[in-house]
């Protein structure tokens, strides 16, 4: 092949060599008339360009109407947003009034659904929450996260996947993020640039800006049913099977101490809720949050929320503090969104000081792990415990622990129920009563096939629930029996 068409195939451009340039081969050789058709991308270059189209932000062709007319109906109406006298209903209409005049105003060749939706766009990045609101009432999506102003991602059914929907600027997302804390009483600004908070619905909000957030403000919205999940909904995602549901429901009525533990994004709240959801109607149960996601159907619900400090630095209310005054309170149940700190201490003295029942979560990747951050935690209590005193406040208060992990197909399963027998020496012992199967492996679509099974070992806690008089089926500790001759062949 001669020297030019060689550049030719790679090119993948069709033009004639040039004949004053001398070819490598015998000289008699004539250059070719004939167009060669251009060589195939590469299987790099095609998923480049793919890359490409797929990431390069979406361009609003009104995207400078909905800012000029943005920025008039603050002018206009700016000083009566946080006018309390108005209802939200009455705000809404003021808006969209004042918007409809100046839409009309810029005289543009819109039709009338798309001068409607137009007017919809702005009273969301006015009054609302901008292009992350059919986000939010999109009941597929389950993770908002907003990694700068153009560039948003949510999860659908446990998996990742970018949106096309864009902020106009960094401007507008903060403005969104400060209208969401501000209705909850929090405050987000350069002295305070990290914040939690939530939305009516009840969703949890995480919001950090800059100078901490280094590409920009940065928003995470975790969303929650409108109606709480039930033991039969996990059960239908496979995150229970009704044999645990079974178990668990026991548990809870007999009034064991219980640890959920699991890792981010792996359901523990949604757990804790269906959990609390066991708990007999005639108790009276205080909830401890950092920010209120719970949503207890109960009717004698106490719902606490911690507080941080204002602007000066003081009014701090802690989890612990929280947990110290329920004391107080005549809670027969006490259930704790999260521990991540000293209040474990507190918590586990509630635990052994007749607050049986009591629930609560935390980060951990194993039964195991989950005992030794409680230990960890109470350290940070400051009290200067020796070990075994802690371990052994350990063994004593925590009866159960359900961990939950989120699997590679994006389904979120609990893998152990977890007994805490007590202490050895100086190890706190653990008995699994049920454990995952992870060697069934996974379907043509990447479907975990595994479930979680018992371990053929009657736990000590059956016999607690039997003395409280609820019934509970032996046989639900008994693996499945399987054919050994089906195995061998």
């Amino acid at each position: 092949m001669k020297l030019n068409d060689r550049l030719n195939a790679v090119r993948g451009h069709d033009f004639e060599p040039d004949s004053n340039v001398p070819e490598a081969g015998p000289s008699s050789a004539i250059p070719d008339p004939t167009p060669r058709p251009a060589a195939p991308a590469s299987t790099t270059q095609v998923f480049q360009s793919s890359v490409t189209a797929q990431s390069r932000p979406t361009v609003d062709p009104l995207a400078g109407v909905k800012e000029k007319a943005a920025d008039e109906l603050f002018a206009r109406i700016g000083t009566r947003l946080n006018d309390s006298s108005l209802t939200e209903d009455q705000l809404h209409q003021l808006a969209r009034a004042e918007l409809a005049e100046i839409v009309a105003g810029e005289q543009l060749a819109l039709s009338t659904a798309e001068r409607n939706r137009l007017i919809d766009d702005i009273g969301a990045d006015v009054l609302g929450y901008g292009p992350l609101e059919p986000l939010l009432e999109d009941p597929t999506v389950s993770e908002i996260m907003v990694n700068r102003f153009d560039q948003l991602y949510v999860e659908r059914n446990g998996r990742l996947a970018e949106t096309s929907y864009r902020f106009t600027g960094e401007a507008q997302l903060r403005r969104v993020i400060e209208r969401i804390v501000a209705r909850v009483g929090r405050r987000i600004d350069e002295s305070s640039p990290l914040v939690d908070a939530r939305l009516e619905d009840g969703s949890r909000v995480n919001a950090i800006i800059p100078p901490l957030a280094v590409n920009g403000s940065s928003l995470t919205i975790r969303k929650f049913a409108g109606t709480p999940y039930t033991a039969e909904d996990l059960v239908r995602f496979g995150t229970l099977t009704p044999e645990i549901a079974t178990v668990l429901d026991a548990a809870v009525r007999a009034r064991l101490n219980i640890l959920v533990s699991g890792g981010t994004g792996t359901g523990k709240t949604t757990l804790l809720n269906v959990l609390s959801a066991f708990i007999p109607s005639g108790e009276r149960i205080i909830t401890i949050e950092d920010a209120v996601e719970l949503q207890l159907q109960q009717h004698h619900v106490v719902r606490l929320e911690a507080r941080p400090s204002n602007i000066e630095g003081r009014g701090e209310i802690t989890i612990r503090d929280l947990v110290r005054n329920s004391l107080r309170m005549r809670p027969d149940r006490i259930v704790v969104g999260e521990v991540r700190g000293a209040e474990s201490l507190d918590m586990l003295q509630a635990m052994n000081t007749g607050h049986e029942g009591s629930i609560s979560t935390l980060h951990a990747n194993s039964p195991r792990d989950a005992v030794s951050r409680m230990e960890t935690m109470v350290l940070m209590a400051g009290m200067e415990l020796p070990l075994r005193a802690i371990r052994e406040q350990i063994s004593s208060a925590i009866d159960l622990i359900v961990q939950i992990a989120r699997h590679k197909d994006g389904v979120r399963r609990v893998t152990h129920i977890t007994e805490v027998h007590g202490m050895e020496g100086d190890i706190v012992t653990l008995q699994d009563a049920f454990t995952f199967d992870h060697k069934a492996g996974f379907d043509p679509e990447g479907r975990v096939l595994g479930r979680i099974e018992p371990t053929g070992v009657r736990p000590r806690f059956a016999e607690r629930i039997a003395e409280q008089g609820i019934p509970l089926s032996s046989s639900l500790f008994v693996p499945e029996f399987r054919e050994m001759l089906g195995e061998i062949r």
